[in-house]
């Protein structure tokens, strides 16, 4: 499983690949985030459509990366994990 510090870099312009998720048509989805709120990433795909995904919703993760991402542990703004 991924750090805390890791969540606290941020998401948004890292590629994400989804792993699991309860809506399974979204499994495989991958793209580039280009925002994030306290409850969603949007991520834009490959054929420039942008999705809107719920974290709590979704298992993801980072593109080059091994560790297993779950969107419900993000469960924050951006500037709130920051914070600590």
């Amino acid at each position: 499983m991924a750090s805390e510090a890791m969540f606290s870099r941020g998401i948004i312009g890292k590629r994400i690949i989804i792993i699991d998720a309860t809506n399974k048509s979204l499994v495989s989805l991958h793209g580039l985030v280009v925002d994030e709120t306290r409850s969603t990433f949007v991520v834009e795909t490959a054929d420039h459509q942008t999705k809107r995904l719920l974290k709590s919703a979704i298992t993801f993760r980072l593109e080059g990366e091994q560790d297993v991402l779950h969107g419900a542990a993000l469960k924050k703004r951006p500037e709130e994990r920051l914070k600590g």
